[in-house]
């Protein structure tokens, strides 16, 4: 097969409100491909950025909730995390949704990186937080419709657990994914 080039950008046409919801809008975007004189129509879910936090206790450990979600009519096993509210900075969302959901605190929270949840059809990011030298400290202030388990691992166990499918949720794997270097070079000056 002979390579047609590398992929066009598309031209956005315009948008319609399609749906909206508590967590998200739906919008339908008309776009246009470049060489193509016809119009296609796509569905866009717009929810507000995320937060994912990878906290790190003194001792090694990360912490962990486990809890009932829909999507997947199942438990899951993550890491802290939620919404972050309309100016919030995403690392001091990442520390509110620590505190929040799992009663711990640290120190020196820094971001990790940012992703794109689902960019086939989603606009959002999911920023991923870093905290270390976490403890339990504080109250839980959980939303009217969570429940966790609260519970730490030893980071080697949770990278073992996430590459036996013990964890299935892409964002925390992506976060996992970019705390390893920094857990490497934790484990080399302990050395």
């Amino acid at each position: 097969m002979n390579n047609p080039g590398p992929p066009l950008r598309w031209q956005k046409l315009r948008e319609e409100p399609h749906a909206t919801t508590r967590i998200f809008d739906v919008v339908k975007a008309i776009y246009r491909h470049p060489k193509r004189a016809k119009e296609q129509d796509f569905f866009v879910i717009n929810p507000p950025d995320w937060v994912n936090v990878v906290a790190l206790t003194p001792d090694g450990h990360l912490v962990l909730v486990r809890q009932f979600r829909y999507g997947i009519n199942d438990f899951s096993l993550e890491i802290p995390g939620g919404v972050i509210d309309a100016g919030e900075d995403p690392i001091a969302a990442g520390v509110r949704e620590l505190r929040e959901e799992s009663g711990y605190v640290g120190t020196g929270a820094r971001l990790l990186g940012s992703i794109h949840p689902n960019p086939a059809m989603q606009s959002n990011r999911c920023h991923l937080v870093l905290v270390e030298g976490a403890g339990r400290a504080a109250a839980l202030e959980w939303d009217p419709d969570e429940e966790f388990d609260i519970l730490t691992k030893p980071v080697d166990e949770v990278f073992t657990l996430a590459a036996a499918g013990g964890i299935t949720h892409a964002m925390v794997l992506n976060a996992l994914l970019l705390f390893q270097p920094h857990w490497q070079t934790l484990r080399s000056r302990a050395v």
